[in-house]
């Protein structure tokens, strides 16, 4: 009898430990032996809040979605992986049916069941059945911590995507968080030739540096707006994208645009609405543009890491085992200025 143990939310900043019964698979899932999984800035919001916007928590509920692992059973209709196979898990299983997934933005699919978005459980557990199609197989290079950031830098690449990121282009970033770095490592492997970065953390200004951007600035000892225009002869950047989801920094997009860029919302910011000139848009017929998670771009995520041409290792900060997971999110909220990115070894 294989032991399958999940750690559960148990109300706001409170976790609990339970026995949870094996997965039961259907004709196309496979079973996995999870390895990996990254600890998501939303993770920690419905760890310390119990929702994100209309998205409530209802009882004790199994966080986490950035995830890689082996497989160790397949169902009787999988024929394109085996036992042995490691794999990186996109978390979204979309319906198929619907004119967004039979038009392949399958990620706007409104009956998609995501992992560790209520009412769906995460993958915080040993072992999780899910469809052989979402299953990606992860070269022999490629280690079980990168598997798992194969998600957030999905997240990346679709920013700079929607952006229209080319060849020496100034890309200016609001955030160095995880999916800030991720979408400067997506930037600077399209051939963007200036990449600035905006963030009030040293640590993660510092690492922003080390991951390839040309240009960092800390709000808090200079002005953004003014050193955007020395750095880029007063022109601004082709292509702005807000990771930050603060309401200082989506309103400042417009001022550090380029005439005829793009902006990128991909943060969602704590209010609804937002104070935003789209006089200055207009006047520059700058486009607006937002992303929702990704679609049909895993191989392409796991392609890149593999080559060398994206370097994800760099991003995690701090690593902990299975048994510390309630600390390690402790640690998380309490230690910002300090973590760039946690993730869970599972073992």
């Amino acid at each position: 009898m294989i032991n399958n143990k999940a750690i559960f939310m148990h109300g706001t900043n409170k976790m609990i430990w339970k026995d949870v019964p094996m997965p039961v698979l259907k004709e196309k899932d496979v079973l996995i032996k999870v390895e990996a999984v990254g600890i998501c800035g939303s993770d920690v919001h419905y760890f310390q809040h119990g929702r994100i916007g209309d998205f409530v928590v209802e009882g004790d509920f199994i966080l986490g979605h950035e995830c890689a692992g082996e497989v160790v059973e397949v169902g009787s209709g999988v024929k394109t992986l085996k036992v042995g196979d490691r794999v990186a898990l996109e978390p979204g299983k979309a319906c198929g049916k619907c004119e967004f997934c039979k038009g392949g933005r399958y990620n706007l699919c409104p009956d998609v069941e995501f992992f560790a978005t209520p009412p769906y459980h995460g993958v915080f557990t040993n072992y999780v059945a899910h469809p052989s199609d979402l299953c990606f197989k992860l070269p022999e290079n490629l280690s079980y911590v990168e598997g798992a950031l194969v998600e957030p830098l999905a997240v990346g690449l679709h920013a700079t995507d929607l952006g229209g990121v080319k060849l020496g282009d100034t890309v200016l970033i609001y955030g160095s968080g995880c999916i800030g770095l991720v979408t400067l490592l997506a930037g600077k492997a399209k051939g963007a030739s200036k990449i600035i970065v905006v963030d009030v953390l040293k640590n993660r200004l510092e690492t922003a540096m080390k991951l390839g951007a040309t240009h960092v600035i800390n709000p808090m000892e200079s002005d953004v707006i003014e050193t955007v225009k020395a750095i880029t002869d007063g022109e601004g950047a082709h292509v702005v994208v807000d990771t930050a989801a603060a309401i200082v920094t989506v309103k400042q997009t417009v001022d550090v645009l380029k005439i005829g860029g793009t902006i990128v919302l991909v943060g969602m910011t704590p209010k609804d609405e937002v104070e935003f000139n789209f006089m200055k848009l207009m006047g520059k017929e700058g486009v607006l543009k937002t992303i929702f998670r990704y679609r049909n771009l895993y191989p392409v995520a796991i392609n890149a890491i593999a080559s060398g041409a994206i370097n994800v290792k760099d991003i995690v900060s701090h690593e902990f085992d299975f048994m510390d997971t309630k600390e390690a999110f402790d640690f998380v909220v309490n230690n910002a200025k300090d973590v760039v990115k946690a993730v869970i070894n599972i073992k």
